[in-house]
């Protein structure tokens, strides 16, 4: 710390004596002057008095205006040391702070440590008693093996090497076992506990919502009033009949049926313009060329118009709103195609509203899941004139006419597992298809397909090991595998179940789902004579 300097050496005191001295110099000087000059001693000390006083008070001012400037300067100095000495005592006191925070610091750290290392200490023992346990279960392992190996190689009268390999083959058996028992019993429970789930959400689904069964044909019939109207329609050498084809598209079969004339079609627009336009001329009765390609374009622009009408209505219907006129249109002519012979539009809306009812059971929002399930077979109405499955061209379709939702386009374009699902919605919409097309007479399909398809299903079944028959029943929904219970055990017969329903889901395509049933029985016979 700065110690006070010496500001002045002399008390005010002594600087008015020096006063005074100084006066009583210049007195006697001109004293000696004027006696020098002649003037009288009286005169000379009447003006040495006056001049001593004069003197004197002006050295009385000048100590007191010295002596505050002294005081004032203390005052200052005596502040400013002791701001100085505050700042010092401050950061002293912010030091000791410190030193205090981090001396806790350190006694916390040094206390964690301790304790960590009595623990470290603690596991190292255990870890030593875990060693030690391990050696004495390793050689007592070691004793029992070699003595089994031994057993079997005299028992057997194999060699040592040749009982290690039988004892290795018979414990790698025993562990797949039981590793199939423990996947089986994981794998039930939680398929129960889904199924319970999923059957409740699927069952109130179907309760809330029930449609008519529609089935469509590829073929129509229209009823004439007599049979001399086939000549008619026939025209001189055909060119009537070639007319209508023509203008139409649609194949017209004249046969020996009476009253009724046949429309074939795998496009059902064109099929039901060549059926309405077969209607109208036989009802007008002329018929030639001319007539039919006015009634032909007259009967197009009242499906066109009938066309968009049905998306209107669908979209009523559904309550699905901000549609452009395009998806529209393309919606009214799904009322003309159909799959298995289930129309398309119905099958659209029925899916709309099951996708709805699942979705509110879920939680989930249940106007787009409903939006999703109605357009996710858009691409089916223009599927015929593109190259590529209806999953990619509806979602391209979607896409290009403002359909901006991504659980949308993704439902559409995957809910036939053609790219991965990113939404719930596309799961939701996947099991309400399912169940659309999968509820009795929904659908239907040829009967060579119908066989092919149960060749293949019981092929697959009786492709696995052990299996000795496979049936498929229920109109090809169900398969079911006989095992000869000899070879195979009760885990066995879970785990070709499994196979067979993967192989099915990967190689085969239908309607709705197939379920796979294996049994395994014994069965023991006895002869009394």
């Amino acid at each position: 710390m700065n110690s006070f300097p010496l500001v002045l050496a002399l008390e005010p005191q002594d600087f008015i004596g020096l006063g005074i001295a100084a006066v009583a110099g210049a007195i006697l000087a001109w004293l000696l002057i004027t006696a020098t000059t002649g003037k009288s001693i009286g005169t000379a000390k009447a003006e040495a008095a006056t001049i001593v006083e004069a003197a004197r008070s002006e050295a009385q001012a000048a100590a007191r205006s010295i002596e505050a400037e002294v005081e004032v300067k203390a005052s200052e100095r005596r502040k400013a040391v002791e701001k100085e000495s505050a700042d010092l005592l401050s950061e002293a006191k912010d030091a000791q702070a410190r030193a205090n925070k981090r001396e806790e610091t350190l006694d916390s750290k040094l206390t964690q440590l301790t304790r960590r290392e009595e623990k470290f200490e603690r596991k190292e023992t255990r870890l030593e008693e875990i060693a030690e346990e391990r050696e004495a279960l390793l050689k007592t392992t070691a004793q029992t093996a070699e003595q089994l190996k031994d057993r079997l190689a005299s028992v057997a009268e194999m060699t040592r090497d040749q009982a290690q390999e039988q004892l290795f083959a018979e414990i790698r058996v025993e562990s797949s076992h039981e590793a199939a028992k423990i996947e089986q019993e994981v794998i039930e429970e939680a398929e129960e506990r889904a199924r319970e789930k999923s059957r409740e959400i699927t069952l109130l689904a179907i309760q809330r919502y029930a449609a008519e069964n529609v089935s469509d044909s590829t073929v129509r019939a229209v009823k004439i009033p007599s049979d001399d109207l086939k000549g008619r329609i026939i025209g001189r050498e055909g060119r009537n009949i070639r007319a209508i084809e023509k203008a139409t598209g649609a194949d017209v079969m004249v046969d020996d049926t009476p009253g009724v004339i046949s429309v074939s079609c795998f496009d059902r627009v064109r099929q039901a313009i060549a059926a309405e336009s077969l209607q109208k001329l036989v009802a007008d009765g002329r018929v030639h060329p001319s007539k039919i390609e006015e009634i032909v374009a007259q009967t197009k622009r009242d499906i066109e118009d009938r066309i968009k009408q049905v998306g209107k209505d669908a979209l009523v219907e559904t309550d699905v709103r901000g549609v452009h006129p395009k998806i529209a249109e393309a919606m009214g002519k799904m009322q003309f195609r159909t799959s298995y012979g289930q129309n398309v539009l119905r099958h659209s809306i029925e899916v709309a509203f099951l996708s709805q009812m699942i979705a509110d059971q879920l939680g989930l929002d249940g106007t787009i899941a409903r939006r999703c399930g109605f357009l996710h077979d858009i691409g089916k109405a223009m599927d015929h004139e593109m190259e590529g499955g209806h999953p990619a061209i509806g979602m391209e379709f979607a896409r290009k006419f403002g359909e901006k939702s991504e659980a949308v386009l993704n439902a559409i374009g995957g809910h036939h597992g053609d790219i991965p699902a990113t939404t719930p919605y596309t799961a939701i919409v996947m099991a309400a298809d399912a169940v659309s097309g999968a509820r009795p007479g929904a659908r239907r399909e040829s009967m060579e397909m119908y066989i092919k398809r149960l060749e293949q299903l019981e092929g697959i079944a009786t492709d696995q090991p052990f299996v000795d028959e496979a049936h498929a029943i229920q109109a090809g929904r169900e398969v079911r595998v006989i095992l000869d219970a000899r070879k195979a055990d009760d885990a066995t017969a879970h785990k070709i179940a499994r196979d067979v329903a993967k192989r099915v889901e990967d190689e085969m395509t239908f309607p709705g789902e197939i379920k796979v049933t294996v049994l395994r029985e014994v069965r023991a016979e006895a002869i009394a004579r």
